[in-house]
């Protein structure tokens, strides 16, 4: 009950005016929606998009980001895994103020075209690390986006994330959030990408801002009158030129606290918040028994108000760790438990971080087993799945009485296990197996249903 508390600010909530118009044809992928806190498909099955965050598009000032090519598509949908989630830079978009780079826009396109032919969804991520901008050798505002007279200075020696504690960074950061002029640029970089993804089915949305935190502006206070407002605004400017995709908003980035919510009517809405309690978050700052339970719960409950369906945009541990393994599963079985989607950080990646190193030459097929866990990829309502386990090749499927007309579609890692073997009880059932990461189910009959996947 202090989380509902905390986390909600009672004044009258937001609305952004978005147009409706009618989708273009679905292209490899079908389009997404919103309905009742759920990510849907056209048939009003449940949508779970989970998969690995890869920062190809990224552009980071101490190095070169690997390439995201056919193969890694091929093995992450092999993998039975449905979404990417790919940052993108601000400064690589608008590395000139009023001047939109097309070369950069024309590469987004055509890295969602590519995941798209191995249907995979996209989801674009504004991304911004710690320190703001290129002027203080961060990423990913543009180098103009800076605050004159304002001391540069690196703390290394005392802060090793010392990007987030310079006075210069820090001040630009917090003239974005109260500066019309810097926003209504901020909105047409993101309008540039948008117009050419409009009529693209294999992007699934727009996670509009990463990571924002309220420093030096109070919790709270920032999220009230900075942070909910700039996510209006965003979105009518998107949905201006693409009402068609999922507006993605994210939680405040604050230790593990919680973030302040102010209800938000729009389209197609997700909720993303980052789960990296006990990896990069220490358990000292999450007390009790199940902290990552409790923070899932508490995202749970900020989605509900907005209100938003409900999508982890971000978790890992480094894989090094001696409690990896057990973290990830741990952190997999709550957000099962939770229904819902994540992306892992990250694909490719040069140390311990990455699934593939970055030259490609290895795949981590021992880790990836904790994360290519089957799931139900397209569930009709009332369909469920419990006892997910990637190490094994497990999952229990419920149908409940009535049954159901729509296939169910499964999403079975291929890559790392052999053909699911199918069993049934109570219904008669027909079953598919595509090699290339799914499992397509046609239950008959109106009787509760239980259905086994067991790997060969």
């Amino acid at each position: 009950m202090a989380g509902i508390v905390w986390g909600f600010i009672p004044p009258g909530g937001l609305v952004a005016a978005v147009p409706r118009a009618a989708r273009p044809p679905a292209a490899d992928l079908p389009w997404l929606s919103v309905r009742d806190q759920r990510i849907v498909d056209p048939e009003g099955r449940t949508v779970l998009l989970r998969g690995f965050n890869d920062d190809a598009l990224l552009h980071y000032p101490w190095r070169t980001a690997a390439p995201l090519d056919e193969s890694d598509a091929e093995l992450m949908s092999r993998g039975g895994f449905d979404v990417v989630r790919l940052p993108i830079s601000w400064d690589r978009i608008e590395p000139r103020r009023g001047v939109i780079d097309e070369s950069y826009v024309d590469q987004v396109a055509a890295t969602v075209a590519r995941l798209g032919r191995h249907h995979l969804y996209s989801v674009l991520d504004m991304h911004f690390f710690p320190g703001w901008g290129e002027a203080f050798y961060a990423g990913t505002a543009p180098a103009w986006a800076s605050v004159p007279l304002v001391p540069n200075v690196s703390w290394f020696h005392l802060d090793p994330f010392d990007k987030a504690t310079n006075p210069a960074s820090i001040a630009a950061e917090a003239h974005f959030f109260v500066s019309p002029d810097w926003q209504a640029d901020f909105f047409r970089a993101w309008q540039a990408i948008a117009r050419r993804l409009a009529g693209s089915s294999d992007l699934a949305g727009y996670d509009l801002y990463n990571e924002a935190h309220p420093f030096p502006v109070p919790p709270r206070l920032f999220e009230q009158w900075y942070l909910w407002p700039l996510y209006q605004h965003a979105i009518e400017a998107l949905g201006a030129v693409d009402p068609n995709h999922l507006f993605i908003v994210e939680s405040t980035l604050f230790a593990d606290e919680p973030t302040a919510i102010v209800p938000l009517r729009a389209p197609d809405l997700v909720y993303s918040p980052h789960l990296y309690t006990g990896a990069l978050v220490p358990k000292v700052l999450s007390p009790g028994s199940h902290p990552i339970a409790d923070s899932i719960a508490g995202r749970q409950r900020e989605a509900a108000l907005l209100p938003a369906a409900l999508w982890f945009g971000e978790l890992g541990i480094n894989r090094n760790r001696a409690d990896a393994a057990e973290w990830t599963d741990d952190a997999l079985q709550q957000l099962d438990d939770a229904n819902s989607g994540w992306a892992w950080w990250e694909w490719r990646l040069p140390g311990s971080w990455g699934i593939r190193d970055q030259a490609g030459d290895h795949l981590d097929l021992d880790f990836l087993r904790h994360l290519a866990r089957p799931y139900l990829r397209a569930a009709p309502p009332g369909v469920t799945a419990t006892g997910a386990d990637g190490v094994r090749g497990r999952l229990t499927i419920d149908v409940p009485a009535g049954g159901t007309a729509m296939p169910i579609v499964v999403s079975w890692p291929a890559l790392t296990q052999p053909p699911p073997v199918v069993s049934a009880a109570g219904c008669s059932l027909q079953s598919h197996y595509d090699p290339g990461g799914t499992l397509t189910l046609q239950v008959g009959g109106s009787s509760a249903c239980s259905i086994q996947l067991t790997a060969a």
